[in-house]
């Protein structure tokens, strides 16, 4: 069915984004498998990616080092050689967003990028890669209007703990507000 009068479809950019999001994750992954650059890997393609997934890539491909660092700083105990692949890209593609695509907001940045995690790579990534986009989110974006409490998402890529049954475990939320 075309879309036209009457049928708005979803919402523009949502599912595009995600997509994107995704197209970006493989072609990062492509690159790194193949050891090549992000760029070669799109200068490759017989047919250009989204404009948002070519914006990703280019983007990661760009500020690697940067990216790297930012990373390398917020995973305790883990070296960035160490992460699965697909994790070192979704959190490229993530700190990327952060910090380069003010546009983009917070929660969808982390949010896309646990989706992706659960779909696409280990049993425990979705855990890790929220807590680093968390926290680095938390260092990164303090002007953004939606705050993100990275305990109070339970994001924290190196504590595993779980409290024994029937212990009382403080929210971090105050009654007042």
């Amino acid at each position: 069915m075309a879309r036209g009068a009457g049928h708005a479809g979803p919402p523009a950019g949502s599912g595009s984004r995600r997509q994107a999001r995704e197209r970006a994750l493989s072609l990062l992954y492509e690159a790194e498998s193949k050891d090549q650059s992000p760029a070669a890997v799109l200068a490759g393609l017989p047919v250009a990616p989204a404009e948002f997934a070519t914006e990703l890539v280019t983007g990661v491909g760009a500020h690697i080092d940067e990216l790297d660092k930012w990373i390398t700083s917020y995973a305790k105990d883990w070296t960035i050689d160490r992460m699965p692949a697909l994790d070192r890209a979704l959190l490229r593609i993530g700190v990327f967003e952060l910090l380069h695509r003010p546009d983009v907001p917070t929660g969808a940045v982390i949010s896309e990028a646990v989706e992706l995690a659960q779909r696409f790579s280990t049993d425990e990534s979705s855990r890790f890669v929220n807590g680093m986009l968390a926290r680095i989110a938390e260092s990164t974006r303090e002007s953004d209007r939606e705050p993100v409490n990275a305990k109070a998402v339970g994001a924290d890529p190196a504590e595993d703990h779980h409290p024994p049954a029937g212990e009382v475990v403080e929210d971090g939320f105050d009654e007042e507000g």
